[in-house]
């Protein structure tokens, strides 16, 4: 069966797209374009979930939302790869990572997109947050300075969740070349020949 994934410009379902190009899986894509006025998805997604958000997508009869239980979705789709390495140690990691960046790294670096969009005050207050977003960037690197991949020594799903944060902290939250080893990481992520089959079929995407 053919996968479809409805896939919103400039968002998280782009990794969704990686997955599924580096697991070999068929699939189709949906896409949809934000209001240019308010940027937030359109109703159409509605249709597809109540909550109308992206990423979505639909196998066999059944709708998946949340990019991570899509990515661990996919995991048992693709009879395990990508999945939890069976080193114990790294397979801890994987299930941290993969949870750590929507539930610890993304708050943030939402509040500063939004923060950004209100005059005076807001940037204001973007300087008080930013304390907070560079505690989290300065853990990465320092995680990421003793292995070349997440979980240990093989690309895994937990990659492939911390793409989106880190291109969205590069894009706008000070990630630089000031922390090398999170810059090399994401230049791999870049280069792999399925991560760029993804750019081919979702888009033109801000972050790559």
């Amino acid at each position: 069966m053919t996968i479809t994934v409805h896939h919103l410009e400039n968002s998280r379902s782009q990794r969704v797209l990686w997955m599924l190009e580096e697991l070999g899986l068929p699939y189709s894509v949906k896409r949809y374009e934000r209001n240019k006025a308010t940027m937030l998805a359109p109703r159409e997604l509605r249709a597809v979930h109540p909550l109308g958000k992206s990423p979505v997508i639909e196998d066999d009869g059944a709708v998946i939302a949340e990019t991570g239980a899509i990515v661990e979705y996919l995991v048992e789709r693709g009879n395990g790869k990508l999945g939890p390495p069976a080193h114990r140690d790294d397979a801890r990691r994987w299930r941290f990572w993969l949870h750590y960046a929507e539930g610890s790294l993304m708050p943030p670096l939402l509040v500063k997109l939004v923060l950004a969009r209100i005059p005076i005050l807001g940037k204001a207050a973007q300087k008080k947050l930013q304390p907070m977003i560079d505690l989290h960037l300065d853990y990465i690197e320092s995680e990421l300075a003793q292995r070349p991949w997440f979980a240990g020594e093989e690309m895994t799903a937990a990659d492939i969740m911390m793409s989106f944060p880190l291109e969205a902290a590069r894009s706008r939250a000070g990630l630089d070349e000031s922390r090398p080893a999170t810059m090399a990481w994401l230049e791999k992520v870049h280069a792999r020949p399925a991560y760029q089959a993804a750019l081919a079929k979702g888009g033109p995407y801000a972050y790559a």
